[in-house]
C-alpha cells in the first residue's frame, strides 16, 4: 500500500518524508487555506514547493467545474512539475476532462467518490486514482470499507489499472482495514500515520528494556 500524507504543511510534509515511508501527497483548496496559502502565485509556489519536498505523486486540484475551466487549470498544474497529479471532481464534466487528460498523458485524481458506479466511471475514463472518502461515509452510517471492497472487486473483474485511494483517513483503524480491503493507497493526515507506530505494549517493553539494561551497567 502506498502512502500519501492529506495537507499542506510543509513541516508534516518534510517529517513524513524523513520517516522513509512517504509515497505522495494529496492537497486541496480547504488545507491550503488553513496553512494561510491564498491567491493564485502562492498557491502555485506553494505546490512547487511540496514537490521539491517529495519524490513524486502531488495531487493538486483544480477549483473550475466546467469542462474548458478543468483543462485549462489542469494542464497548468500539469506543466508545473511531472510529480503533479491533477485532481478532478466527480462531476460530469470532470469525466470528459479526465477522459482528455488521460488522452494527453496527464495522470490524474478524480476525487469526491461515494459510489462504485461513480468510481467505475472515474476508470473508464482513465483516471489514475479513485479517490473514495471512507471517513466522511462513516460520518453519515454509511459502511467506506463495503465501497472500497466493490471497487476493488470492480477493477479486478475488468483489470482496470486505475488506483484506489482511500481518502478521508482520520486513523489508524482506518489505514489497517484499508490495506486488507486491497486500497492501493490511503491518505491520512500525519497523526494517523504517525499513530500506526503506538502500541502500550511496545512502549512499556522498551521502558523494561532500558531499565533492565541500566540494571546490568550499573546505572
Amino acid at each position: 500500500m502506498k502512502f500519501f500524507i492529506d495537507t499542506a504543511n510543509l513541516d508534516q510534509i518534510r517529517e513524513a518524508q524523513d520517516l522513509g515511508i512517504l509515497d505522495g501527497v494529496t492537497t486541496n483548496p480547504s488545507l491550503m487555506a488553513k496553512e494561510g496559502i491564498t491567491g493564485e502565485e502562492n498557491v502555485i509556489a506553494h505546490y512547487k514547493a511540496i514537490c521539491d519536498i517529495v519524490d513524486a505523486n502531488v495531487s493538486a486540484e483544480v477549483i473550475a467545474t466546467d469542462y474548458e475551466g478543468i483543462v485549462k487549470e489542469g494542464e497548468a498544474l500539469a506543466k508545473l512539475n511531472p510529480k503533479i497529479v491533477v485532481k478532478v471532481p466527480m462531476v460530469k464534466d470532470g469525466i470528459k476532462a479526465i477522459k482528455y487528460f488521460s488522452s494527453k498523458g496527464i495522470r490524474t485524481n478524480c476525487t469526491l467518490i461515494f459510489t462504485a458506479g461513480q468510481a467505475l466511471l472515474a476508470a473508464k475514463a482513465g483516471a489514475s486514482y479513485v479517490s473514495p472518502f471512507l471517513g466522511r461515509l462513516d460520518d453519515i452510517a454509511t459502511d467506506g470499507y463495503q465501497l472500497i471492497e466493490d471497487i476493488r472487486t470492480i477493477f479486478d473483474n475488468y483489470e482496470y489499472p486505475t488506483e484506489i485511494l482511500a481518502a478521508s483517513v482520520r486513523g489508524p483503524m482506518h489505514v489497517i482495514n484499508c490495506a486488507k480491503l486491497g486500497a492501493d493507497v490511503m491518505t491520512a493526515p500525519l497523526s494517523a500515520i504517525l499513530a500506526l507506530l503506538k502500541h502500550p505494549l511496545t512502549d512499556s517493553g522498551l521502558a523494561q528494556f532500558l531499565a533492565d539494561h541500566a540494571k546490568a551497567a550499573g546505572k
